[in-house]
Order: structure tokens, then sequence, then C-alpha cells
């Protein structure tokens, strides 16, 4: 098959793993890097023996996709131009900085027959197959995702800086229309939230607890499930879990199993997919809709936060995903 020719726009901390990773796939060609900083922009070119450009617009005519990593609140416009010149984008979350751009832009790539994916990539965390793999009918979900404070990325909430990538997750389970939403959440070394908290009710009866902190002493990504007869819990980082059962009879011993995924890198499967959706049409990446769905949640949990009115009536598309 013919190599396909892409571009990685914005390589920051993200995007310079975008950039090596396509150069390393078989199935792609990279093209260029592109990035307002001079010395960004030549650091990651010069590395992979690429183009370097200071404007998305001059790379577009020389490739059929590219990586958008660029700061939220210029996903829509870049995107839109990208579009606009019959490119195929991978935005990284969230797709965009309010819901009603993510619809322009999931719209627009479906008008011109594009294929528009949203950088979810903890849905490409190996570990989450088989959370999958087990996953029935869950009753309670409770996430907590911590970090350190960094000043990159506070020009989001740390609802769509991390609690989205919870979200995400949730949505992909299948629990049905989420029916209610209580937040609470504070600025506390930004002007932005850096601490939210959040309770979902589900259409299936499942209660979800997120916890996002971007002022913690240390890194934690974990999520416990409880269904009948099982408990699961898993680390996304160290990508290990732990499974209890009850005995196949009643009265009988409980059953311990330790899991560990593999180490697969999540980007790279992230972007294969990707590639794979374009040149095959197989689904398989976080589609625009999808990526929309979780921006619709994040901002309705957002408005709780402030104390307004949840506006669960446009939460159509959260609904049309999750069922």
């Amino acid at each position: 098959m013919e190599l396909m020719n892409v571009g990685v726009i914005g390589v920051g901390h993200l995007g310079q793993h975008h950039a090596r990773i396509y150069s390393e796939l078989p199935q792609t060609r990279l093209v260029g890097v592109v990035d307002v900083d001079q010395v960004r922009r030549g650091e990651i070119g010069n590395r992979l023996g690429v183009a370097q450009f200071a404007d998305h617009r001059a790379l577009l005519g020389q490739v059929d996709a590219v990586s958008v990593a660029v700061p939220t609140l210029q996903h829509a416009e870049v995107v839109s131009e990208c579009l606009a010149a019959g490119v195929h984008v991978l935005v990284e979350k969230p797709i965009a900085a309010t819901p009603e751009e993510g619809r322009r832009m999931v719209d627009q790539a479906e008008r011109k027959g594009l294929v528009l994916h949203v950088g979810h990539v903890e849905r490409f965390n190996p570990v989450g197959d088989l959370i999958r793999d087990r996953l029935s009918n869950p009753k309670y979900i409770e996430c907590h995702r911590l970090a350190p404070f960094q000043p990159r990325g506070t020009d989001v909430d740390v609802v769509r800086d991390l609690m989205i990538h919870d979200v995400d997750l949730i949505l992909s389970f299948g629990l049905g229309r989420i029916k209610k939403v209580e937040a609470v959440g504070v600025p506390v070394l930004s002007s932005q939230v850096d601490f939210a908290h959040a309770r979902l009710e589900c259409a299936n009866g499942c209660v979800v607890n997120l916890t996002a902190s971007r002022i913690s002493t240390g890194r934690l990504r974990k999520m416990r499930l409880f269904q009948e007869h099982l408990y699961l819990s898993v680390d996304f980082l160290s990508r290990r879990g732990l499974v209890y059962r009850q005995g196949e009879t009643a009265g009988s011993d409980v059953q311990e199993e330790s899991i560990q995924a593999g180490d697969e890198e999540p980007l790279k499967r992230e972007l294969e997919a990707f590639v794979q959706a374009i040149q095959s049409g197989t689904p398989g990446g976080v589609s625009g809709e999808e990526g929309l769905a979780a921006l619709e949640l994040v901002h309705t949990i957002m408005h709780s936060i402030r104390g307004s009115a949840s506006p669960l009536s446009g939460l159509s598309k959260v609904e049309a995903s999750a069922s």
C-alpha cells in the first residue's frame, strides 16, 4: 500500500511523540512538523529529518492527514482549516473548547467525507482491554486521576484536562444515558478549576464517582468497578489489576486474580487506528462524535461546579454514544 503523507501541527509535550511515532510507522511518511516556536520546531524537525513550518497552512497541500496538538482554544480554527483543505485529522483531547465548536468540526468532517478522530489516548491503554473483557453490568465505578501541578495545560480546567480521560472511558462502557450530574470543584493554584469531583447517575442504575486533581504530590490513575459477584481494581499507570470473584457455589472461597496488561504504547495504538480508519474505513479510533459526547458531559460537570443548571437535555449525543 502506498505510504500516507502525514504531518504534526504543534510539537510540544504531546505533539513530539505523534511526530516520532509517525516517523516509525510503516504505513506513514512524516512530511513535516509545525510549531510557532522556531527553536522547538527546529529541534523536532532536525531530530526526525523533516521539514519545519511556522504556519500549518504551508503544510496542508503536502499531506493526507495530520495530528493537531495545539492549545485547546486553537483547536476549532486549526482543525477547520485542515478539513477545508481535504486533510484527515486526529485532534488531541478535548475536541474543542466548547460543544458548539466541536459540533461544527464533526459536521464539517462528515460533509467532507473525512476522518476526524479525537486523542483520548487512555482508551488505548492495554489495561482497558482487560476491563472490557470482564465488565458486564457494573453498579458502581470510582475513578481517581491525580497529578502534580504544572503550569502547562492550565489554559483549561482540570475537568477538560484530566477528568475527561475517565469521562470518555465511562461513556465507552455502554452504561446508557447520563440521568444526573452533581459536581464540586475549586481553583487552587491557577485561575481555572484545579480540583474537581463529580457524581454521575446512569440509566442502567450505575453510579460513577470521578475525582481529578492537578495539585497532588504524586501521580495516580486508578479505577475501581463493582458488579454482582465481581470487584475489579485497575491501575492505568502500572497496567496492573486485581479481580475478586465470588466462588461458583454459595459459601465458597473468594477467588483472587492478578492481571497484567501488555506494554504496547497507547499513543502508537491510537495512531495506528487513525491510519487504518483512513486507509480501510475500519472503525477503531475515538470518533469525532465520541469526542464531542465526552466534551458535552464535562461541560455539564463544569455547569454543576459553577452552580448553574445542568443542561442534560443537551446530552443527546452522550446518550447515543453510550447506549
